[in-house]
Parts: structure tokens; sequence; C-alpha cells
């Protein structure tokens, strides 16, 4: 029985991951502690990152935006004038499916967000470009954005937040993700 279903409160330096990790332990003893260790960090890394999606929901939803779209115009507007890319370009730094982000133009398109015409340089190519509605829309939303992920991660220091930040560069570089793309 977990603290939590004894009516107890848990200790301050133990999350769920802990309790998964404890029943893991009981109910497979014969696993190591570093496997379970490593278990433990995955699940901590991808439950923070729900945690995270969820926490930045309704800041998107206050400017209109699902994070999918707004993932479109920031990366457009993080490329600096004129705010345009390719569709494929933008498909190598939305790491999805082309269908997806065909879906993600059209509703930006709808929205009036973006514009899509063909590449001049190729005919077969299409480019996608903020429209000033689109930019003005990305420039307030990502105030608001940063300020929300700060917000989120005042539960760490400034130490704290550096020591993690390096320790998951070295992770993502580890395991491949050195470029955009």
């Amino acid at each position: 029985m977990s603290e939590r279903e004894a009516g107890r409160q848990p200790e301050a330096d133990t999350d769920a991951i802990d309790e998964l990790r404890a029943q893991w332990r009981r109910e497979r003893p014969d696993m190591g502690l570093a496997g379970l260790d490593a278990m433990a960090l995955v699940g901590r890394i991808k439950r923070a990152d729900h945690l995270l999606s969820r926490g930045m929901k309704p800041v998107f939803a206050a400017h209109g935006l699902e994070f999918a779209e707004f993932d479109v115009l920031a990366t457009l507007r993080r490329v600096g004038a004129p705010h345009e890319l390719t569709a494929g370009g933008l498909l190598k730094s939305a790491m999805v499916t082309s269908g997806a982000i065909t879906n993600r133009l059209d509703k930006l398109e709808r929205k009036g967000l973006i514009e899509r015409r063909p590449d001049p340089a190729d005919r077969r190519a299409i480019r996608v470009r903020l429209t000033e509605e689109g930019l003005a829309l990305v420039d307030r939303a990502v105030v608001d954005h940063v300020a929300n992920e700060e917000r989120m991660l005042a539960g760490l220091t400034a130490e704290e937040r550096r020591a993690l930040d390096g320790a998951l560069r070295r992770l993502l570089m580890s395991l491949g993700d050195t470029h955009l793309g």
C-alpha cells in the first residue's frame, strides 16, 4: 500500500516514478538497480514532457492556436525575414509526416496566418510564408509561451536548469539528434 493509499502524505523527495520503480523492484527483484534507474529516468523524461505539454495548451489556446500550429508559426518566425520556407523545409523541422504538415498548413492558411505559393526556382515545390497577421500573432504568443515555460520551470534553481539542460543536450547528441531535419 502506498503512502497515498494509506492516507499519509508521501515524502517530499518522492514522485510517481519512485512508486513505479518500487513496484517493479517488489515484483521483479531480479532486475538490476541500473536497469530500474534507467527505466525511472526515461519515465521521468516522458512524464515531464507530458506535463509540460499539458501546461502549454492553455497559453496556445488563449491565442487561438494548438501546439502544432504554434510550432509551424515559430519555425517560420525564427528563420528570419522573409519568414518563409519550403514545405519540405518545414517538414524536416517539424519531424512529422507530410500528411500532418499539410493538415497544419491547411488550418493555418484558413486562419490567414500563412500563405502558400509556388517556388519560383522549382515549380514542384511550395513556399510557405507568414502573413502579417501570422507574424504579429506568433510574436505575441511567443512572449506568453516563454513566460509560461519559465513559470513551469520555477521549481528548479538556475544551477539545476543549467545542469539538466547540459545533461539532456548530451543525451540528445548521443541519440544522434545534432541537427534540425
